[in-house]
């Protein structure tokens, strides 16, 4: 392993097991590592690579080959200290990108200061989704985008029905792009700027997070 498309994925909880499942369902290669022989027991059949090793300690993870990689996600949240020196390590191993899960802002700040890439905050974020569900009746689903952008599915307001994508003027007019779009009882497919809005449709729209939330609220 530690070819340029394989992932080292260092924390097999909820987050971690999650995130590392997801990149084999998309084809990629994973080492997990994780301390708690449970969890890497728990993993072992569902990962293609489990290791129990101590990622706090430079030695082990040299040893496991964790420099050859190019992608290195610290998902262990709640042992601070843990999630701290794991990251440390790997920036010592010079891994070109360190995505480092954080629980507090404070937790965030001294992840990126030792030296990772990126900081996650992945219960804050679903949170701050699952709120966005609640609020807007007209959300079914929906994923932030990093820089401020959010990516919605949304039923049709009744206003938008009968109009052609071009005619809705939604880029113009909401600051929105519809991606894609789901007839009734059909599969999801591009929308075209001559794609007629249907009753009961359902728009997959995309853009800055303020303009795609002053879109939902339509009726």
């Amino acid at each position: 392993m530690g070819r340029a498309g394989d992932f080292l994925v260092v924390g097999l909880g909820r987050f971690g097991s999650a995130l590392a499942g997801e990149l084999e369902d998309l084809n990629r290669d994973v080492l997990g590592v994780d301390l708690d022989p449970r969890f890497v027991q728990a993993h072992a059949e569902a990962l293609t690579h489990v290791v129990e090793a101590d990622a706090t300690d430079v030695e082990a993870m040299r040893e496991l080959g964790a420099a050859d990689f190019q992608t290195a996600v610290v998902a262990i949240g709640s042992n601070i200290e843990a999630s701290v020196l794991a990251t440390s390590v790997l920036v010592d191993l010079k891994i070109p990108r360190i995505v480092a899960k954080a629980i507090t802002s404070a937790h965030g700040r001294i992840l990126e200061r030792v030296g990772a890439h990126r900081v996650v905050f992945p219960e804050a974020d679903q949170g701050r989704a699952e709120a966005r569900r609640v609020a807007g009746r007209n959300i079914i689903d929906m994923m932030e985008v990093e820089g401020g952008y959010l990516l919605v599915e949304t039923l049709t307001p009744a206003n938008l029905v009968g109009k052609r994508i071009d005619e809705a003027a939604l880029r113009s007019g909401f600051g929105v792009t519809v991606v894609a779009i789901r007839h009734q009882g059909e599969a999801p497919s591009h929308a075209s700027a001559e794609t007629v809005i249907q009753s009961g449709d359902i728009l997959v729209v995309a853009g800055e997070t303020a303009r795609v939330e002053r879109f939902v609220e339509l009726r």
